[in-house]
């Protein structure tokens, strides 16, 4: 699955860089997510949980940060294992750039599903993916311009 995209986001580069490093800032954004923390200066560990379809799954796995060039680009890696519902791995390239001033977030994502939750065809995975996608963009930027 690939998916891409941009958001405009009402704060500053450099704002919405920290928030993008913010394990704190990543929990509240990310749907279903019950833990995120740092383990590392560029990794941290994750729980999320997640409903495809009729497949409810834990999620389980680690996120990497990497091609790090602040404040205006990384890229954003991970791994999730859902026991007997699958498993789930992929990236994302994100791009920071100022437009006065705003930022727009460019995104370009690449991932993969197996186990049971590939059995559910690409269309649902496909559609899922992108709901999920813009609910995370949405409180992000509620999150990053409300917090003035």
């Amino acid at each position: 699955m690939e998916m891409n995209g941009e958001e405009r986001i009402a704060a500053p580069r450099e704002k919405v860089w920290a928030a993008l490093n913010d394990p704190e800032v990543l929990k509240q954004c990310i749907p279903g997510c019950e833990t995120l923390d740092m383990t590392g200066d560029n990794t941290m560990a994750a729980t999320v949980k997640l409903k495809i379809g009729p497949v409810s799954a834990k999620f389980n796995g680690e996120v990497t940060l990497e091609n790090i060039n602040a404040p205006e680009s990384y890229t954003i890696s991970g791994e999730g294992k859902g026991g007997v519902a699958g498993f789930a791995k992929g990236g994302a390239d994100v791009k920071l750039t100022e437009d006065g001033l705003d930022t727009i977030l460019s995104y370009d994502v690449k991932a993969q599903v197996g186990g049971r939750i590939a059995q559910l065809g690409s269309r649902l995975i496909d559609s899922t993916s992108k709901k999920l996608a813009g609910q995370f963009f949405a409180k992000f930027g509620e999150v990053v311009e409300g917090d003035s």
